[in-house]
Formats: structure tokens, sequence, C-alpha cells
């Protein structure tokens, strides 16, 4: 793997992983903490139920040895010698219904958690998307596309993880650590100082466990999240590793961050392999020096045979609950990163940002106004120094110059999806800040060169803009924009499913559909962004016959580089550095031979020679 690949993958995986500068303290950051306390307060008294419930659970699990020491110490000898067996059998009982108890008590926390947790998780996937949607474009423009995949998957699988059976774990294991610590110590004081005598070097050998499972975990997370950025890309830009035959090459990096992922698991796999059977060994080492000493206290009638049976049972308990409460730290460390992210993520504002008293335009006519309007992207250029600009409503307005003048820019600033640095953009004398985001989407809406197209059928992807539009309104939309004739020549009509991005329908009839879209949404000021630059001269010439219809009525703003789209529009705006250097109806700026005209002379000679173009 050459070092350019490698590193060109590492730098996108450096950007895309997100995690804490080391580890997630106990306890969690306070915006983690906010969040988790938010998810969880509408469930606080089922949780209060929760630990109840899981309180009995355990009491009767330790009951458990307690009962067959008073039955061996009890019950047996009065047998023996003849006294009858009502005392062992009322043991035997007791410990039937504490054993019907504890499994009753469980499965009622388990039912419980269960949907408690899935409740939380299905609220916070619910924030999560939404709040996505509703974060402006500067966002997403520096947010990859794997790592919006891992904060909906595998972020919340960690929660999942923990609310499903990280507490449970952990409340059970500290109820049984501490229960059984002190009835040792009830039961025989020696014997239970003996007990726990290992329990210094059980702390000290899970601590170091601790420390290095949390480093193995950390490395499983980074090497995931290089896996997940490097599939999501390769995937999303599929086409263009097949035209280059980026496949051996794509094949490589990904088995070589594969190998990466599944080193890291084998590490975290290799603690577990040597703390769980150190466990179980102190464990058992333990319950041999208990055995030992206490078959020596028993044969002087230090203790009773049952009190011995019982330590051994509680011995087993006891070492038990150290593996759960490890085991619980990394499904913490797993949790408490996600909720990190998480918790970051919600906490993003943003750039564009509703109004507190938000103006409801009710009939907008599509007046658009720019009042010295100043612009710059994140690194500060300026991309529009100071912009005026009045547009009448009802007027197609197309925006001409080379890239990087401007043009895109001002149709974002219309769209807001971004809001001036400075000056005011206005929609029929309204600042558009001032506009809630409802009558903004309603009255303005922008069709890209991208044409985007979702899964779903030809008619649901024309009502995209007006969920629940009859199928009549969808077939008018589609007829007006032309679209209906190869719509309906499709094996099953409006109903046929697009594929992935419309990939079944050629670039015309993608464009056509969004133009149908657009007609149904029946927006005041309609944008349109190189729609007709990835089309040949036959699917442009169709395409600008659905232009027509879209455009009458309606302010438009059109952003061409073909020359050809700009001969539909009222006025042209040549725009250069961000400002607007010719201005005026299309023949009268070719007719006075400034810029407009060189332009158009250029695109006249370049189409000449084209087939199907007149002389």
């Amino acid at each position: 793997m050459s070092g350019t690949g490698a590193q060109s993958w590492r730098g996108v995986a450096a950007e895309d992983r997100d995690e804490p500068p080391e580890h997630v303290p106990f306890p969690l950051r306070a915006r983690s903490r906010r969040l988790l306390a938010e998810l969880l307060r509408p469930y606080r008294r089922q949780i209060a139920l929760l630990v109840a419930v899981i309180v009995v659970c355990n009491a009767a699990s330790l009951a458990i040895p307690f009962l067959i020491k008073v039955g061996i110490d009890s019950g047996i000898p009065p047998v023996v010698a003849g006294q009858g067996p009502g005392t062992l059998a009322g043991v035997v009982a007791a410990i039937l219904a504490a054993s019907v108890i504890q499994a009753g008590t469980r499965r009622v926390f388990l039912v419980m958690a269960g949907r408690i947790g899935q409740d939380i998780l299905l609220e916070l996937r619910r924030r999560i998307f939404g709040h996505f949607q509703r974060l402006s474009l500067s966002f997403h423009d520096d947010y990859t596309s794997g790592r919006v995949v891992s904060r909906l998957t595998s972020d919340v699988e960690a929660i999942s993880e923990m609310l499903q059976s990280g507490f449970d774990g952990l409340v059970t294991a500290v109820l049984t650590l501490t229960g059984t610590a002190v009835l040792l110590l009830v039961l025989n004081v020696r014997l239970g100082l003996v007990s726990l005598v290992p329990l210094p070097v059980l702390l000290l050998f899970t601590r170091w466990f601790r420390r290095q499972s949390s480093l193995a975990y950390r490395r499983t997370r980074e090497t995931v999240a290089l896996v997940i950025v490097h599939f999501v890309e390769s995937m999303t830009g599929i086409r263009a590793v097949q035209a280059f035959r980026r496949e051996p090459r794509d094949q490589e990096i990904f088995s070589r961050l594969n190998a990466d992922y599944r080193d890291a698991n084998i590490r975290g796999t290799h603690l577990i392999a040597v703390f769980t059977p150190g466990v179980k060994l102190i464990g058992n080492v333990t319950v041999a020096a208990v055995l030992l000493y206490g078959g020596w206290l028993a044969v002087g009638g230090g203790v009773t045979v049952g009190v011995l049976a019982a330590f051994l049972l509680y011995l087993r308990q006891f070492y038990e609950p150290m593996q759960e409460i490890s085991q619980f730290y990394n499904t913490f460390q797993s949790a408490g990163a996600a909720l990190e992210k998480l918790s970051g993520v919600l906490e993003e504002r943003p750039a564009v940002a509703e109004p507190r008293v938000p103006v409801a335009l009710e009939r907008p006519r599509g007046r658009l106004g720019f009042e010295a309007v100043e612009f710059s992207y994140l690194d500060g250029t300026p991309v529009l120094p100071r912009l005026d600009l009045a547009i009448p409503a009802g007027q197609s307005v197309a925006l001409v110059g080379t890239t990087g003048a401007g043009k895109t820019t001002l149709a974002k600033l219309v769209a807001r999806f971004y809001d001036p640095a400075a000056g005011r953009v206005l929609l029929d004398g309204v600042d558009l800040r001032d506009l809630g985001e409802d009558s903004l989407r309603a009255a303005v809406v922008l069709v890209t060169q991208e044409n985007f197209l979702f899964t779903g059928t030809v008619a649901d992807n024309i009502a995209f803009g007006r969920p629940g539009a009859a199928r009549a309104d969808v077939v008018e939309a589609a007829r007006a924009v032309g679209a209906h004739t190869f719509v309906s020549a499709l094996p099953e009509g409006y109903d046929t499913p697009v594929g992935k991005y419309g990939g079944r329908l050629s670039a015309g009839q993608r464009q056509l559909v969004a133009f149908a879209r657009a007609f149904l949404a029946d927006p005041a000021v309609l944008i349109l962004d190189e729609a007709t630059s990835s089309l040949d001269v036959p699917g442009e010439r169709l395409v600008q016959q659905a232009m027509r219809t879209i455009l009458a009525d309606r302010t438009a703003l059109i952003i061409a580089h073909r020359l050809s789209t700009v001969e539909i529009a009222d006025r042209v705006l040549v725009m250069d550095g961000g400002r607007i250097v010719e201005d005026g109806p299309p023949d009268q700026l070719i007719a006075r031979a400034g810029r407009f005209a060189g332009l158009h002379r250029a695109w006249l000679d370049s189409i000449s020679d084209l087939p199907g173009v007149p002389d």
C-alpha cells in the first residue's frame, strides 16, 4: 500500500473520527449527562420500579445459599435422629419460592428494561435524524457521510448495549458484591476475612484490564470508523470507481483497513482471554483456601457444615460480578464516547436559524431584493463584496459569468441555505431571516443539475415537494412539463421504481421529473442551477420546452453556462467577482458588443459544428 493512498484515507478518518481525546471519564461529561438525563427523564418512575424489581431479584438470589445452610444445619440432623422432615421440607419450599421470585422478577425486569430501552433509542434516532435535517448546509459541507452513518448506527447501538445489558449487569454486580460480602462476614468473621484476602489482588487485576481494554476499545473504534468511511465513500462514488477502474486499489485499501480492524478486535479478545480465566483462577484458589480452612474449623467445631457450604456457594457468586463490572466499563466506554459525539451533534445550532417570531407569507408574489449584501465562505474570501439588486415579481433572470463569479452563491442566498454576512435578502419586502421556514420553502424551490431522485416510484418523486398530492395532480404536472409521454411508456407507468438516485432513467428524464416536481410545488420563486448542463443538445431542447412552462408567471433565477438557456430569460445579469457588470435583456446586451455579446459569439462558435444544430 503506497504512502500516498494510506495517508489520504487516514486523513479522511482523522477528520471523521471525533472520539474524546483519551477516554471518556467517569462520570460522563456535562453535555453527555444532559443528553442522557433528557432521554431518561420521561421514564423516572419506570426506572425506579426497575431498581426495586432488581433488588428483590437479587435478594431472592442471595437468600438461596443461606437457606441451604439452614437446611443442612437444621433440617438434616433431625431427620437422621428420627425427628421428621418438617424443617427440611420448609427449607426446600422456601428455596423453591425464592427461585420462583427470582425467575419472575428477572422476567419482569427484562421485559420492562427492553421496552424502556427501545423507547429511548426510538426517541434518540428521531432526534438525531430530525436535527441532521435542520442543520444548515455549512454543517453538512464539513460533516462527511461516513460520520452521519456512524452516528445513526454504531453510536446508537453502543448506547443500546449499555441500556439493554450494561446497567443491568452493573446494578446486579454491585448488589451481589455488597450483599455477599456482608453475608460472608455475618456467617463467620474468620472465614469471611479469609475469603476477602484475595480482593486487593483482584481489584488490581481488574484495574489493569480496565486500562488495557480502554486502549483496545479506542483502537477498535478508530479502525471501524476508517472502514465505514471508506465503504460509504466508495459506494457513493461507485460510478467514478468503475469508470476509472479503481476497484483493485479500493479493494487493497479496504483490505488493509479491515485487517487493522480485525487486529484491534483480536487484541480485545486476547485481553478477555487473560482476564476471564484470571478471575476464575483467583476465585477457585479462594474457594480452595476457604474449603481447607473451613474444613479444619468444621472438624474442630468452629463452624457448621451448613455455614461452610453456604460460604462456598456465596464465593461463586462473589467473584463472578467482578467480570460483569469490567465488562460494564467497556460498555460504558463505548456508550460514553457515543453519547459524547451525539450530544456534540445535537448541540450544533443551525447557521441559518428559524426566527423567534416568524413572518408568514400568505400569497407570495416573488419580488426579490438584495440590499448591500455581503457574503464569504469559511476561508473569508469575499464572494459577494456588496450587492444591490431588485428583481420584480414574475421576471425570469439569467445569471451568467465564469466559475466563481458568485452566481450559485446568489441563488443559495435566495433559497436561504446561507445567510449574508451583511445586508438583507428580501422576498416581497420581507427579510428572509424573518420568514418562517415553511413559508420560505413553499415560496422558493431550487432545481439543481444533480436533479436528485429518491428511491421510490416516478409518482413519489414528482409528489416529493407536495406530499399527499392526488395522482391526477401528479399526472397534470408531468403533462405540463412534457414528461407524461415517457412516463406512460415505462413498464409500470407512474408506479415504475426509479432506482437508486434515479439510475433507471436517463439524464433528460430525471430532469423532466425534477421539473414536474417543481411545477407541482408551484413556488413563487424558482431557481434553476445549471439545470441543463448535463444534457446533450437534443435533450436540452426538450428540457427547454418544459422550462418555458414552469417559468410562466413566476420569478425565476436561471444559472447556466450554456447560453442557449438564457434565450428564454427576460433579463440577463453578467457577474464577475461577485459584482454585476452587465444587466439587461439578452437582445440588448448582444447588441452592445460587451462581455455578454462576446460570450454569446463564443457559444455560437462552439455549437456550430454540432449535429442537429442549424447554421
